[in-house]
């Protein structure tokens, strides 16, 4: 069987890509070809990956073993999942269930709640797990344009009581375009046309919220979301996904998420890093607050109005996006370019993600770069 064509066109198409290898990691930066440079593509938004302390996570799983050793419906279930799912349910006044990552849980969730009697409506530009659980579950979906909620309200006066069950799906903090998805409006339209609400908050989870608890909960609104989706891995600096909805759909996906059901449970050592990671979340006040300060100062500088720490500079074509990164490759400064299937056809761009652990002095250099 010969993948030759696919690749030449990949790399035709300036789409074809290779793993970068971290070498080593310290504070924001990272050391790639013995070389280091200011690392602008982490998700780490308060730098919990490094801050965690190894020693005391390793002293809480002593009498754990390595591995779980089985799927959560065997004898996965160890006792560090009651821990954390009990922890969760009570920052979030719900119930909670932990999935193996944030992939594992969209695929999972959609799939499990959505049939082939139901409609789904999805922002245009949600993540590819989104969509993927969208095609496995059967269901008929429709995807608006991105952030339109006139085009929603259209689509769901035509289409949605044709149909038995309704779900609204978006994500809080948009990943690669930065921008917060109006939770308010979708709120409004999921009451009056009866739809089911998930919220994917894997970007806003640690950045936004009294509590550090995402966006819904910095407007209010966690009790009027349906199903909400948080991550492990980017602000918490840990590893998997967890889902925040009502003790009957949570017992729905125990029986249903095939992704869920058919995968071996975490390792111990991961739950507790989790563990630790949310105890501290409602603390970290000062890093949210600084992180959103830079970040705001950081766009204003590019012309660009808001606070997340996901910044697009477009640039359209992939070669230009490829051109760019190497040059602030050279400058020290790791920024992959972006391309597509990640982003749309036409909208190659550099991500830029800051961190709480940067400042103003880290980025000058960067910005003046950018200008040129």
């Amino acid at each position: 069987m010969d993948f030759t064509a696919e690749i030449t066109k990949l790399k035709e198409e300036k789409r074809f890509r290779r793993l970068p290898l971290i070498e080593a990691r310290q504070g924001p930066y990272v050391k790639i070809n013995g070389k280091w440079l200011l690392n602008l593509s982490s998700n780490d938004y308060l730098g919990l990956s490094e801050k965690l302390s190894q020693k005391e996570i390793l002293e809480e799983i002593k009498d754990f073993p390595i591995g779980a050793g089985a799927a959560r419906l065997l004898s996965g279930n160890h006792l560090l999942y009651q821990r954390l799912e009990e922890k969760l349910g009570n920052l979030y006044q719900k119930k909670a269930l932990v999935f193996s990552s944030g992939y594992h849980a969209n695929v999972g969730i959609i799939s499990a709640l959505a049939g082939r009697r139901d409609v789904v409506f999805a922002d245009k530009l949600v993540h590819a797990s989104i969509i993927d659980g969208l095609r496995l579950s059967g269901a008929t979906y429709f995807r608006y344009p991105h952030g339109n909620i006139e085009a929603l309200a259209d689509l769901l006066k035509s289409r949605r009581f044709r149909y038995k069950r309704a779900f609204i799906i978006t994500e809080s903090i948009f990943s690669m375009d930065g921008d917060k998805s109006p939770l308010e409006e979708l709120i409004k339209l999921k009451r009056t046309y009866q739809a089911f609400l998930i919220l994917d908050e894997a970007h806003a989870v640690g950045v936004y919220g009294q509590q550090g608890l995402g966006l819904a909960e910095e407007y209010g609104l966690i009790n009027e979301i349906d199903l909400l989706l948080g991550t492990f891995g980017k602000a918490l600096g840990g590893y998997g996904a967890f889902v925040i909805a009502s003790e009957e759909v949570i017992d729905l996906l125990i029986n249903k998420a095939r992704s869920f059901i058919f995968t071996t449970a975490l390792p111990p050592f991961i739950l507790a890093v989790n563990l630790k990671a949310i105890s501290l979340l409602p603390d970290l006040k000062e890093a949210r607050s600084q992180l959103r300060k830079l970040s705001s100062w950081f766009r204003k500088n590019l012309g660009l109005s808001g606070d997340t720490p996901i910044v697009p500079i477009v640039l359209g074509d992939n070669e230009k996006a490829l051109a760019a990164s190497a040059k602030l490759f050279e400058a020290g400064f790791f920024v992959p370019a972006i391309r597509p299937p990640t982003v749309p056809p036409g909208t190659a761009r550099l991500r830029v993600s800051l961190t709480s652990q940067m400042s103003e002095e880290n980025l000058f250099s960067f910005l003046r770069l950018v200008e040129k």
